[in-house]
């Protein structure tokens, strides 16, 4: 059998056995799953309100929007916080020291992140069928454009968090990611309409993906007339395949090239001392 098919199976299997391990995980269920919950009553406790102009519930306008952020939260943020902490627990270097162990380590951790993605995915759409009114889940169509605008969002922000998560060391700082993200979310249209923004704060949003997922989850959730409040007063499909596309193309050439650099120098020099910085930092 080909050597990186081997890997790649391999791969599968141990992404398969790191999701089983994180349903027995207390502080794992923990750190993947409340920010759903957060979401959840965010989108609860906006289901009184209205989207201006309409009298469309203003929580069932952001429930979609959430799904495109949560998918972009767990792609990019969920993959760069596995490679640093494995990096700096030597994880990493036992992969590179076995024969395509980079690419079996890869598609395993590929493998959890997309599984738990599409975990949350289901649990965040989930209660809405109950406490909110609107959302096209009866509609066929809905599901069709769901099929494509998922893997879409998560083959756009999966090797962006791979690149990410190649650059940085220390596990702490992968919260300065955060901080650039939540401005996005912020002049995206996640949770209020991008409309009523600054002009130029619309063309800064619509250059990121998160804009684009936002937009595609409520294509296929909200009714038709919902559009009317999006830029364009339409969903733009061309579009969200494009920039989404576009994205996509850009990681993958961008993550194979910071990967093998990431590599290469990994060393057990280099393991030692980010487990004396981690050791100082606990102490």
């Amino acid at each position: 059998m080909n050597p990186t098919t081997t890997a790649v199976r391999a791969g599968l299997r141990r992404g398969v056995i790191e999701l089983r391990s994180t349903f027995t995980n207390g502080q794992d269920l923990f750190s993947y799953f409340f920010p759903t919950l957060v979401l959840l009553v965010a989108v609860f406790f906006m289901r009184g309100k209205t989207v201006p102009g309409t009298e469309f519930s203003l929580g069932a306008r952001a429930l979609p929007s959430a799904l495109g952020m949560s998918l972009l939260f767990s792609g990019l943020l969920g993959l760069a916080q596995q490679l640093v902490v494995d990096r700096e627990d030597g994880t990493l270097l036992r992969a590179k020291a076995i024969p395509n162990g980079m690419v079996g380590y890869l598609m395993g951790k590929l493998v959890l992140i997309s599984a738990i993605s599409l975990i949350s995915f289901v649990i965040q759409l989930t209660p809405g069928v109950f406490f909110l009114d609107g959302l096209r889940l009866g509609d066929p169509s809905a599901w069709l454009t769901l099929a494509w605008v998922v893997p879409l969002g998560l083959a756009a922000t999966l090797p962006l968090g791979a690149v990410i998560g190649s650059l940085i060391e220390n596990p702490r700082n992968v919260g300065l990611v955060v901080l650039p993200v939540v401005g996005l979310i912020g002049i995206s249209g996640i949770f209020y309409p991008i409309d009523a923004l600054a002009g130029w704060l619309q063309v800064v949003a619509q250059v990121f993906p998160l804009y684009w997922l936002g937009l595609g989850m409520r294509s296929a959730l909200l009714s038709a007339d919902l559009a009317a409040v999006e830029i364009g007063g339409s969903w733009r499909h061309l579009e969200v395949l494009g920039v989404l596309g576009a994205w996509t193309v850009l990681g993958l050439v961008l993550a194979p090239m910071v990967l093998r650099r990431m590599a290469r120098r990994e060393s057990g020099s280099r393991v030692a001392a980010r487990r004396e910085r981690a050791m100082q930092r606990v102490g």
